[in-house]
């Protein structure tokens, strides 16, 4: 069994979508981010960068303990290691799939989230013009070089839909709140069409859609609470002994 520490976000979504491509049996395990679960001792021991999602295969291909792997790029190529399925096997194919899933580990959706996270601040973050206008204008030259990528090839690496596919669509689902216009980009849309109508897409995508929080029954108190715990955040000390010597 597959036990997946998730909270519908696209990281998470990214990984749901996969599960649901390969017909697998899983576990959702909620991580309620914004209520701090991710920084829980027990979370820590599946995740040392206290961030979902976080994979446990009780049943690895090796007979041996559960393994637990982190980092959504690292778990996708797992599942698709594991399962054999939309991953080419030759050196070339291959290749050409794990590049796409590094340009979005460390493009698309790290840049993405700035884009949200400087596009949502309030008025009391001060002016944040530069910032929303610096990673606005990239998250578009994102949509850019996916749709350069797809102008004469209906998959990412291909005629053939990948991890690489199902790694980057999450991420556009909202272009409208990243401030852009599908429209100006036709190769992507149909893309992106195209993948929005495939049954199990729709199936990850739906995951955890009641996990939820409502922030308006939180005293003011509580709020405070959980912006100092989830905001700003800066390194967790390790422990003062039981380590190797320094």
């Amino acid at each position: 069994m597959l036990d997946l520490h998730y909270w519908p976000t696209p990281n998470g979504k990214k990984v749901t979508i996969q599960l649901e491509e390969c017909g697998l049996e899983y576990n959702v395990v909620e991580c309620n981010i914004g209520k701090g679960d991710q920084f829980t001792d027990e979370f820590l021991k599946i995740n040392p960068n206290n961030r979902m999602p976080a994979l446990v295969d009780h049943d690895p291909d090796d007979s041996g303990e559960p393994i637990s792997i982190f980092e959504s790029g690292a778990i996708m190529l797992y599942v698709a290691e594991k399962t054999g399925q939309f991953m080419p096997s030759d050196m070339r194919g291959k290749y050409e799939v794990i590049q796409w899933v590094m340009w979005q580990m460390a493009n698309q959706g790290p840049k993405t989230g700035e884009c949200g996270h400087f596009r949502r601040a309030g008025e009391e973050a001060g002016d944040q013009t530069y910032a929303i206008t610096r990673f606005t204008d990239e998250v578009n030259r994102f949509y850019g070089v996916l749709n350069n990528q797809l102008y004469n090839q209906r998959y990412l690496c291909g005629d053939e839909y990948t991890i690489a596919d199902m790694i980057c669509y999450p991420w556009t689902v909202n272009w409208e709140g990243q401030g852009q216009d599908i429209n100006e980009f036709k190769y992507f849309k149909r893309w992106f069409e195209e993948l929005s109508e495939r049954p199990a897409v729709q199936r990850g995508m739906a995951v955890g859609a009641d996990m939820q929080n409502d922030y308006s029954k939180l005293s003011e108190e509580e709020i405070a609470q959980l912006r100092a715990l989830l905001y700003n955040q800066r390194a967790r000390p390790a422990p003062e002994t039981g380590g190797l010597e320094a």
